[in-house]
């Protein structure tokens, strides 16, 4: 493996427009390929790709848009519900999309006639992160600049609200307890919430600030990382408040923070977007510098490959892919 391998992006898609943010489907769709949904200023695309990694007949990516759906604004986050299936006849592609103007949107399509979306309407600021209910897929969780964290379910009533002490920034459900949930704020603490008692179990501390994203561990639940300042964070929830291990990244600031789907070891930061190019990194436990690092000009959004450690990141009028050993 080799240290601190600077490198350009192994795979491209290009796109019609800036890509503010993408997303991997996570959940198994029933369908070889890997579903993916990017947004730009006002349209949101759902494609389906497969790489050489995981199929030897092909030559790096093969891509092709399955729908674009009008938007209007621009999207901000991405999230895609467990509802969603490619092998169901017809198949059913379900979402939700969070935009500047403070909304949600919950789309539906069958990738024929039938092209619904839903707006959910709430929060007062900008909205930071939002996720589906992993199991069941009939609620969603959102965060905001308001200083909540809403969930709705998918008529789009509100069916708990938690009152924060600064900007929510990200939020994430236990992927089989889904009575818990996971919300990070801006001022460094990090709660976790049991949906039935509606009262916070846990906190963390990042002892940093401003915390810019945290992710959850699915892979090892124990686990939680964070990025804030210039630094990432990775806490044992079993051990301590404080995290087990920070490490600066980022000299502009750091900005997004996911774990790879398939190692509890490996995963990604980015930093602020700059104004001309903004650094990518990945990151494995067991190595004191970063694996792979990547530029992306006007890059943003960042996720991982279901089942390949393999990234996605938007950047101007495409979509790079970078891959990494195991």
């Amino acid at each position: 493996m080799k240290q601190d391998a600077t490198r350009n992006a192994a795979y491209t898609v290009d796109c019609e427009d800036y890509v503010h943010v993408v997303e991997f489907n996570p959940f198994e769709s029933g369908d070889s390929g890997n579903l993916i949904a990017y947004g730009g200023n006002n349209y949101v695309v759902i494609g389906i790709c497969t790489f050489q990694e995981e199929e030897a007949d092909i030559e790096g990516i093969q891509y092709k848009t399955l729908r674009t759906f009008h938007h209007g604004v621009r999207v901000d986050g991405i999230a895609w519900s467990p509802e969603t299936r490619l092998d169901s006849l017809p198949p059913v592609i379900k979402f939700c999309t969070s935009a500047a103007d403070r909304k949600i949107r919950l789309f539906t399509s069958d990738l024929q006639d039938k092209n619904e979306y839903k707006v959910l309407e709430g929060h007062s600021d900008f909205i930071n992160g939002l996720v589906f209910h992993p199991k069941s897929g009939q609620e969603i969780a959102s965060v905001s600049d308001d200083h909540t964290c809403r969930i709705w379910n998918l008529e789009g009533r509100q069916t708990a609200h938690f009152v924060l002490h600064s900007p929510g920034m990200s939020v994430c459900w236990h992927p089989e307890e889904t009575y818990k949930l996971m919300v990070a704020e801006k001022n460094g603490t990090i709660r976790f919430y049991d949906l039935l008692a509606q009262q916070a179990i846990l906190s963390l501390e990042s002892e940093q600030t401003p915390l810019m994203s945290a992710h959850w561990c699915l892979k090892n639940t124990f686990k939680v990382g964070a990025v804030a300042g210039n630094d990432w964070l990775i806490w044992d929830i079993t051990q301590s408040s404080y995290p087990r291990e920070t490490r600066p990244v980022h000299m502009d600031r750091a900005y997004l923070f996911r774990w790879s789907a398939i190692s509890e070891d490996l995963f990604a930061t980015t930093g602020y977007p700059g104004k001309m190019t903004s650094q990518f990194q990945i990151h494995h436990l067991g190595h004191p510098q970063p694996i792979l690092t990547g530029s992306v000009t006007v890059g943003s959004g960042l996720s991982w490959h279901r089942t390949l450690p393999l990234c996605a990141i938007g950047g101007d009028h495409k979509l790079l892919f970078w891959v990494t050993e195991m």
